[in-house]
């Protein structure tokens, strides 16, 4: 049985003398197929130095997380990233799930279910990456492992609280177990500033940094030194600190971090073929195990998958959420090869109501006809075949591997610093090579044709509304239009961030105070 899929494994307490975390799914192929190990006591920690890793591989569980309960990276996590910015619309029929449609339109309140579920589920992150970092000292292992272990946590936990702050602001600021006579303590329910918050994600990633091995000495998916020195550099770029942006990506660049690299084929990075490959830097591993117990994120693939409409008569490959704009679509150059490989498109030059050969996929998997579905343009990115991929026949766990951070990340991060800096050089080297691989020529590395590249590489891999939000603060009066376009109202100074969960807010005895304008 996947622990994943019981809703006690999703959950952490605390027991009389331990920690009541699971091992099942964790962060790679290798060490995917791990049974269940119920509750691990103090004793156990203490004697058994293999019982440190278990407590790790219990925080890396917690990527796991979707479905349409807590969530950190599936359909809800994809409504609150690629839903809520330009580059896509919901999708699906116009009045399916609600909480979503909110989502898009700007909308939605301190009730809505998606953002009280995306709370719950980095929080749970947090929680046992603090359970794990207050045990992990008393194992057994040597000091080097326990480094080793207490980096990759705090590269998760800071991963964690790099989300909760761009999707939230400042938020409970939790680094540590609370003793018992802390518990009902009013000050750990209050939000922290959001300064204080991105202190704490830098403190952990630098740690990570410091502490973690390069890429090929340890397992594969586990966080490496590169991960951290990536992670961190796009805080810095948040924090509009360019210099460190520049050194931390530039260690990467040299190959000082490990062998990285642009895959040639940018379509074959979400394949199953692409997983691992040199282009990745870190990413979230969902790959079959020996008794194919579904560790995938619950219904990340699915979700987005094109869903049958209309005059259908064929299986739906999903329920057609998350569906690339015409906005999105229309810029990309001509020639530009991340387009085909990005966007699904249904009979994009038929006439609406036109019975025409369909569409084709990778596969060979045919759509009918244009009226046959719900939307015209659906995530490529998200796609997972299922005839040239393995699965395990069960389509809410489809094993598609999420990329978290991959290696033309890292040259647009160092382009973009170093556009700030005034080293065009480095920019513009770092902005060739990412279009090279589209198949375009050079263009002058600006600040706008960078912010540019990010959204056509990176189109919908959950960054571009962050993004704007972040890129709204460098340049401002950019964010407004670009969303009137569609006709959809972005208020500045209030949809920068989403409503604190009224939820929490209720739990909390009122001591989590409410974001502006909700």
């Amino acid at each position: 049985m996947n622990v994943l899929s019981t809703p006690v494994a999703r959950r952490f307490r605390l027991a009389a003398l331990g920690l009541a975390l699971t091992a099942g799914a964790v962060g790679c192929k290798d060490f995917l197929d791990v049974a269940p190990q119920g509750q691990l006591t103090e004793d156990q920690i203490k004697t058994d130095p293999a019982a440190a890793q278990k407590l790790v591989d219990g925080v890396y569980n917690v990527l796991y997380l979707g479905g349409f309960g807590a969530d950190t990276h599936g359909l809800q996590y994809v409504m609150l990233t690629d839903v809520a910015s330009d580059d896509s619309d919901k999708g699906s029929s116009p009045q399916d799930y609600g909480p979503a449609l909110e989502v898009d339109n700007f909308t939605l309140n301190s009730t809505n279910a998606i953002v009280d579920n995306a709370w719950q589920g980095y929080f749970q992150g947090v929680n046992r990456a603090n359970q794990a970092l207050d045990k992990i000292p008393l194992s057994p292992a040597p000091d080097a492992t326990k480094n080793r272990l207490l980096g990759e946590v705090r590269f998760l936990r800071g991963y964690f609280y790099f989300n909760l702050v761009r999707f939230f602001g400042g938020v409970p600021k939790l680094d540590r177990v609370p003793a018992a006579s802390e518990i009902n303590d009013p000050a750990l329910q209050r939000r922290a500033t959001a300064p204080e918050i991105y202190q704490l994600v830098i403190s952990d990633l630098q740690f990570a940094v410091d502490n973690l091995p390069l890429k090929g000495a340890t397992e594969t998916g586990r966080a490496t030194k590169a991960a951290a020195q990536a992670m961190l550099a796009k805080v810095y770029l948040y924090q509009k600190d360019y210099q460190k942006a520049y050194d931390l990506t530039s260690e990467i660049v040299q190959g000082r971090s490990g062998n990285y690299g642009l895959l040639p084929s940018y379509e074959n990075i979400w394949r199953e073929v692409g997983a691992n490959s040199e282009e990745s830097v870190f990413e979230i591993q969902t790959g079959i195990n020996a008794s194919c117990n579904n560790s995938a994120v619950n219904l990340y693939t699915v979700s987005q998958g094109p869903r049958a409409g209309g005059r259908g008569g064929w299986a739906d490959l999903g329920f057609g959420f998350n569906t690339p704009t015409q906005q999105l679509a229309d810029a990309y150059e001509p020639g530009d090869k991340r387009r085909a490989g990005t966007i699904i498109f249904i009979n994009p030059t038929a006439p609406a109501g036109q019975r025409s050969t369909g569409t084709v996929l990778w596969d060979g998997f045919r759509i009918p006809t244009k009226d046959s579905v719900e939307n015209f343009r659906y995530s490529y990115k998200a796609y997972h075949s299922r005839t040239k991929e393995r699965n395990c026949g069960n389509n809410d766990y489809l094993p598609k591997n999420i990329r978290v951070l991959r290696y033309a990340e890292v040259l647009l991060i160092q382009a973009e610093a170093a556009a700030q800096l005034g080293n065009t050089t480095a920019a513009q080297t770092a902005l060739n090579l990412v279009r090279a691989r589209a198949g375009l020529a050079a263009r002058p590395a600006t600040v706008a044709n960078i912010w540019l590249e990010r959204r056509v590489e990176l189109a919908l891999e959950h960054d571009r509304f962050f993004d704007l939000v972040r890129q709204e603060s460098v340049q401002p009066g950019r964010i407004v239009p670009l969303f009137a376009a569609q006709g959809k109202t972005f208020t500045k100074g209030k949809n920068e961030l989403f409503p604190i969960p009224q939820q929490q807010i209720d739990l909390s005895g009122g001591q989590l105070a409410q974001n502006p304008g909700y």
